[in-house]
């Protein structure tokens, strides 16, 4: 079948998803605009919403076509944005071009890849041999426990196993092109609660404070060297991000100190691991903690993967690229699971941020560059 169809028009592609409101989760409108752009393209569309409070429901959008035996390549991302606050200078779910700039939030973060990879589809040759899926949820910016995980499990329901997967979030820094990540590091926060009892100043045999005992445990953790960082990661860290006492009153010993812990690690660790160490430090004071884990670290080695989506940037841009793992997470931690995966994508400069904006040759660009990967990546079958 004929590749061409009348979602080649990066720009308008991109206007008809900010046009659709979708702070996380997203559902509803912005699906049904993806949906209505990759049917005629001769894809299969299953979309579907699952998960329950607090962290659902969450819709998806799992999309695949197969034209002959081939390698299986994914694109990944989100339709979810996150509120975009007072303050905009325009409406930003009415996208607008002012100069060469469109905004609307979500234009980079990442609306604006998802139009692209579309776009691009239309750009390949004729019937390339293999599969190509879209892997697109609508919580990627909230707790993520509906999103990316459930769409993987609807994909091994479907015996559908990519062989590499690009994610379209927002990497380049300066130039399109100049950052694409190879790996992430984890992440794992903490809920350390120490016990105490309630009294009055003027009486504390009476009482117990707990804030000496999680001052010393805070102390701690502070002098914890985790390591030095590897080849691929910087050193991995430990923040402090929250202490929570409640007591109002000047002459009232608090019953309960917490505090709150974040750490991003690099594969030296896992998170389990970062668990347990906290918990022997709490332990010497009686204290508790609870965790969640965001994700664990991944990396994909430099090579065949890397060295494609390097190339495409290096034929349409001329920009050499940097490999890199730093930043916060992203559902690449998710996906690395079941097949290689690199992270590339528009210019980050502006995303979360009041007047989010792509740069309109930064998508057209774009669309060319997804187009060369995936068309090399399956020709490689």
């Amino acid at each position: 079948m004929s590749m061409t169809s009348p979602n080649d028009d990066v720009v308008a592609l991109a206007q008809r998803l900010l046009a659709c409101p979708s702070v996380t989760p997203a559902t509803g409108e912005v699906f049904e605009a993806l949906e209505a752009m990759l049917l005629p393209l001769g894809f299969t569309v299953d979309r579907f919403v699952t998960g329950e409070a607090p962290d659902g429901p969450v819709e998806n959008l799992l999309a695949w076509r197969t034209t002959g035996a081939g390698p299986h390549f994914a694109f990944a991302g989100h339709l979810d944005v996150v509120p975009p606050g007072p303050g905009w200078a325009s409406d930003p779910f009415a996208p607008e071009i002012r100069g060469d700039l469109l905004y609307g939030r979500g234009a980079v973060d990442m609306k604006g890849s998802i139009a692209a990879f579309v776009a691009a589809l239309s750009d390949l040759p004729d019937d390339p041999p293999g599969t190509i899926s879209l892997i697109i949820t609508g919580d990627e910016e909230g707790p993520a426990t509906y999103g990316t995980l459930a769409l993987m499990d609807r994909m091994a329901a479907r015996d559908l196993r990519p062989d590499f997967c690009l994610v379209g979030e927002p990497t380049s820094s300066q130039r399109l092109g100049d950052v694409v990540k190879i790996g992430r590091r984890g992440s794992v926060n903490m809920w350390i609660s120490v016990a105490g009892s309630q009294g009055h100043v003027a009486y504390p045999h009476l009482a117990d404070n707990p804030i000496p005992k999680l001052v010393r445990i805070l102390t701690a953790i502070e002098a914890q060297v985790l390591d030095e960082g590897t080849d691929w990661f910087q050193p991995s860290n430990i923040e402090i991000t929250d202490l929570e006492v409640g007591n109002p009153a000047h002459n009232v010993i608090p019953g309960k100190a917490i505090a709150r812990i974040s750490i991003r690690f690099n594969d030296q660790h896992s998170g389990a691991s970062l668990i347990d160490r906290i918990k022997a430090i709490a332990a010497t004071e009686g204290a508790t903690v609870e965790a969640r884990i965001s994700g664990e670290s991944f990396l994909t080695q430099p090579g065949a993967l890397s060295d494609l989506v390097s190339g495409a940037i290096r034929d349409v841009t001329g920009v050499e690229t940097e490999l890199s793992t730093t930043g916060g997470t992203s559902d690449a931690r998710f996906l690395s699971r079941i097949c290689p995966v690199v992270e590339f994508g528009l210019n980050n400069a502006t995303m979360h941020k009041l007047d989010e904006a792509v740069a309109v040759q930064d998508l057209r660009d774009l669309q060319r560059i997804y187009a060369l990967v995936v068309g090399r990546a399956l020709a490689k079958g």
